[in-house]
C-alpha cells in the first residue's frame, strides 16, 4: 500500500471556497463518497475565529453552487457540527477513477486541504497525479509505502497510536512549542546543547515558567506513551 499525505487546492470546493473567504475550519468526522450519485455524503466540525467568523462560513457554504445540501448538527459558541451532501469534485472523480481511495480525515483550512489517499501501485499513484496535475493544484507532502507485514502491524496496534496521538492534541500551544523548541535546540542532548536559562531568554520568561512548561508537556507524553505499551502488551498476550 502506498499512502500520500497531500496538500490539496481544488476549485470546484465548497469547503475550499469558504475558507478563502472567512476565518473558519472544517475538520471531518464521517465520509462517505457514493460514485452512483457522484455526491460525498461527510459530517464535519467547523471551527470559526469568533462566532461571526461561524456564522458568516456557514452561510457562505450553504450558499455555495456545489452544496446540495448543508444541516446544522450542533453548535456552541464558535464551533459547530454539520452534516454536508456536496457534489464530487474533479479531484474526487479522477483519485476514485484510477483505483485510489481515502485513507483518513481531511482537513481544510486558509484555501488549502489535506487530503490522506492511498494506491496499491506506483502505477495508479503516478497515473493519478498526473491526471490531478491538470485542473488542481497540490503538493504531496509525505509518502509512505507499507508491506503486508507492516500495515497489519500498524492496524492491530491502531489502538494504541490513537493513545499516543491524544497525548499529544492535549498538549496546550504553549506546552507543545516548548517542548519543540528544546528538543531543536538540543536541550535533551547528552550533554545538553541549551540550558533551561537559554530556553528562558529566548521565550522571553523566567527559567521556573520554562521548567514548569517542559514538566507539564513531558508528564502527558509519558503519560500517553505507557498507556500506549501498556495497550501493546494486553495486544501480545
Amino acid at each position: 500500500m502506498i499512502d500520500l499525505n497531500i496538500d490539496m487546492r481544488q476549485y470546484d470546493c465548497p469547503f475550499i471556497d469558504t475558507t478563502d473567504d472567512v476565518d473558519v475550519a472544517f475538520s471531518a468526522v464521517q465520509w462517505q463518497l457514493d460514485t452512483d450519485a457522484e455526491e460525498l455524503e461527510t459530517r464535519l466540525v467547523v471551527r470559526g475565529d469568533s462566532r461571526g467568523a461561524l456564522d458568516r462560513g456557514l452561510q457562505e457554504l450553504q450558499a455555495h453552487g456545489n452544496m446540495r445540501s448543508c444541516s446544522l448538527l450542533s453548535k456552541r459558541e464558535n464551533v459547530a457540527n454539520i452534516s454536508t451532501v456536496i457534489e464530487q469534485t474533479n479531484a474526487m472523480k479522477t483519485i476514485q477513477r484510477n483505483g485510489g481511495y481515502i485513507t483518513g480525515p481531511f482537513r481544510i483550512e486558509d484555501g488549502s486541504e489535506t487530503w490522506h489517499v492511498g494506491f496499491d501501485s506506483d502505477d495508479e499513484e503516478n497515473a493519478t497525479l498526473a491526471e490531478l496535475e491538470r485542473n488542481n493544484d497540490f503538493e504531496v507532502e509525505e509518502r509512505e509505502q507499507f508491506d503486508a507485514t507492516s500495515l497489519f502491524d500498524l492496524l492491530e496496534n491502531s489502538e494504541s497510536a490513537l493513545h499516543l496521538m491524544d497525548g499529544c492534541r492535549s498538549l496546550t500551544g504553549t506546552e507543545r512549542e516548548t517542548l519543540r523548541h528544546a528538543s531543536n535546540r538540543g536541550y535533551y542532548e547528552t550533554p545538553r546543547a541549551a540550558t533551561l536559562d537559554d530556553l528562558a531568554d529566548e521565550f522571553d520568561v523566567s527559567k521556573t515558567a520554562v521548567s514548569m512548561n517542559l514538566r507539564r508537556g513531558e508528564r502527558k507524553i509519558l503519560d500517553a506513551a505507557i498507556g500506549a505499551i501498556n495497550r501493546l502488551d494486553d495486544e501480545t498476550v
